[in-house]
C-alpha cells in the first residue's frame, strides 16, 4: 500500500541515511503487526535499490572521517551508547513486547545483551593491538589492522534489538561505516538504536538504516560500494545472501537456520533438567535459533519427562510472530501426530486476538518424521527415543544444522564425549541455551552458518578488519639477502 495517513501508535516508520530520519520517494508500505493482538501499531517503507545507493553514498561520504580516528576515540561513542542503553531499558524493552511479542523479562534480558555486547566492542583497543616483531637484525615485521569500508547487516525479526547489537558496535568501533537492513516486521527497535547512537554522538553516516524486504536485500548484495555483508536468519535465505553476495565479490557471513539438540541422559538431575529443557524450547517462545527443539532422551528417563509435562502446562510464552507463523506451527505439530507420535503437551487452539501457540511437547518421535528434521521455530519440543549415548549422536548428526548441541548427565566422560563428537558450532553440558558469552564468539556449523569466523566476540574482528603487514629496515648494516 501507498497511503500512509492511516492512523497508527507509531507514525510510518522512516530510513536513517546521513544522520536524520527521511522519507523516499514513491515507496509501498507494509503494516507492522502487535503479535499480541494483531492490531497494526506502524508502517515501515519497502526500500527500492534507490534508497540503498542514497545510504552508501551517505556511509562513502562519512568513511574517512571515522576510518580516521584512532580506535581509542571511535570507542568513546559506545561508552555512552552502553549508558544510553541501561538508561532506557523500560523503554526499549517494551518497544520489543510490543513489536516482536517477547514478555517483559525476555525483552529486558535482550537489551542488557546488547549492553554486554557493546561492552566488548570497547574493549577493542586493548584487543586489536597491532603486532611487532624484530624478524632479523635491524629488519621489522608488523600488523596493523584496518577496517573493511562499507558494510552492511541483514537482520531477523526475534531479536529486534540484541541482533543488530551483534554487528553495529564492533564493525562500527573498528572503523567501518554501516547499513543496517532490520526485518521489516520488526523495524521501530532499529530507530531508537540510531536514536541512541546519535545521541552518543555517533556523526552522521556512519550508521544508515534502510527498512525493506527482497528488493532491498538483493540491493545490498548487489551494491559496488559495499564491501561486506552480514545476515541472520533462515538458511533457505542466508544460502541466497551468501551466493549473491560472494558472487560479488564481497565478504559475506551469513547465519541460517537451526535444530537444536538437547541429549538427555538417564543419570541427568531431574529437576535442573526438566526445568533447563522447557525453559530453552519455550523461551522467546521458541523463536530464536538457540531454542532447543529435539529431546534425544537416551534410556529411561520417563521420570524427567514426566517432570516436563507438569512443568510445561504452567509456562506462559508470549505470542508468535504473525498468524502465518501460528498457521505453520500448529500445522507441524498437526503432520506430526498423524505420523504417529504422541502429544503430550498440546498448544494449538489458542483463541482470542494475536498469535498465540502454547508450548507443546510430542514423544515418540522418529528421526525420519520432518517435525524431527525441519525447524518449526516455535514453543515446540520433539522426543527421539535411543538406547545409548552413540544412538543419540547419530541422531544428532543426521540433522543438517549444526547450530548448537547439549547433554545432560552428571558423567564428566559421557559430557566430553558428547561434547567432542556432536556437530554443533556451540556445546553445552547441563545448559539449555550453550549461548558463549563475551568475548566468547556466536555461531555455528554446517547449514546454520555459511562463510568464514563468527558474528561477535573475537571472531568478528577478522570479518570488520583487513590486515596490512609492514617490513621496515633503517639499519644499513642489517646486511641484503634473497628477500631484500
Amino acid at each position: 500500500m501507498t497511503a500512509i495517513d492511516i492512523s497508527t501508535k507509531y507514525p510510518p516508520v522512516r530510513n536513517y541515511i546521513g544522520g536524520e530520519f527521511v522519507d523516499g520517494n514513491g515507496i509501498n508500505y507494509l503494516d507492522v503487526t502487535n503479535p499480541a493482538d494483531g492490531s497494526v501499531i506502524s508502517r515501515v517503507p519497502l526500500s527500492p535499490a534507490s534508497e540503498v545507493d542514497r545510504a552508501a553514498q551517505a556511509a562513502k561520504k562519512a568513511f574517512p572521517g571515522w576510518s580516521s580516528l584512532p580506535i581509542k576515540e571511535r570507542v568513546q561513542v559506545f561508552f555512552r551508547y552502553k549508558t544510553l542503553l541501561e538508561k532506557h531499558i523500560d523503554e526499549l524493552s517494551a518497544l520489543i513486547t510490543e513489536e516482536n511479542g517477547k514478555v517483559d523479562s525476555e525483552a529486558r534480558a535482550e537489551i542488557l545483551k546488547s549492553a554486554e555486547l557493546t561492552e566488548f566492542a570497547c574493549s577493542l583497543p586493548q584487543i586489536t593491538a597491532g603486532e611487532v616483531l624484530e624478524v632479523s637484525r635491524g629488519v621489522e615485521c608488523r600488523v596493523e589492522r584496518f577496517p573493511v569500508g562499507i558494510v552492511a547487516s541483514i537482520t531477523p525479526f526475534n531479536f529486534p534489538n540484541m541482533v543488530p547489537n551483534w554487528t553495529i558496535p564492533n564493525a562500527i568501533a573498528l572503523g567501518n561505516c554501516m547499513i543496517l537492513k532490520p526485518s521489516e516486521q520488526v523495524p521501530l527497535s532499529a530507530g531508537r538504536i540510531a536514536e541512541l547512537l546519535r545521541e552518543a554522538g555517533l556523526p552522521e553516516g556512519v550508521l544508515n538504516i534502510v527498512h525493506g524486504g527482497q528488493e532491498t536485500v538483493e540491493a545490498i548484495c548487489d551494491h559496488l560500494d559495499i564491501e561486506g555483508i552480514t545476515f541472520v536468519g533462515s538458511t533457505r535465505v542466508a544460502k541466497i545472501v551468501y551466493r549473491r553476495g560472494t558472487a560479488n565479490l564481497k565478504r559475506v557471513l551469513a547465519l541460517g537456520g537451526a535444530k537444536n539438540h538437547l541429549i538427555v541422559m538417564p543419570d541427568a538431575e531431574p529437576e535442573m533438567t526438566s526445568s533447563n529443557v522447557v525453559a530453552s524450547m519455550s523461551g522467546c517462545a521458541g523463536q530464536r535459533c538457540m531454542a532447543a527443539s529435539v529431546m534425544v532422551s537416551v534410556g529411561n528417563t520417563d521420570h524427567i519427562i514426566n517432570r516436563m509435562v507438569s512443568i510445561m502446562r504452567g509456562v506462559k510464552t508470549g505470542p508468535v510472530i504473525s498468524k502465518e507463523a501460528k498457521q505453520r506451527i500448529e500445522s507441524s505439530i498437526t503432520e506430526a501426530e498423524k505420523a504417529g507420535a504422541k502429544v503430550l503437551v498440546d498448544g494449538r487452539g489458542r483463541e482470542g486476538p494475536g498469535f498465540w501457540v502454547g508450548p507443546t511437547l510430542i514423544d515418540y518421535v522418529t528421526p525420519d518424521m520432518r517435525i524431527a528434521q525441519e525447524e518449526v521455530f516455535g514453543p515446540v519440543m520433539v522426543i527421539i527415543r535411543t538406547k545409548d549415548v552413540d544412538d543419540a549422536l547419530r541422531v544428532q548428526k543426521r540433522s543438517r544444522y549444526g547450530n548448537a548441541a547439549s547433554v545432560f548427565t552428571e558423567s564428566g566422560g559421557v559430557a566430553r564425549y558428547v561434547m567432542e563428537n556432536a556437530s554443533a558450532g556451540m556445546v553445552g553440558v547441563n545448559v539449555g541455551v550453550p549461548v558463549p558469552r563475551e568475548p566468547f564468539s556466536f555461531g555455528g556449523w554446517n547449514e546454520s552458518k555459511f562463510g568464514v569466523g563468527d558474528i561477535t566476540g573475537r571472531g568478528s574482528i577478522e570479518f570488520w578488519t583487513k590486515s596490512k603487514k609492514m617490513t621496515t629496515k633503517w639499519n644499513k648494516e642489517a646486511g641484503v639477502n634473497w628477500m631484500s
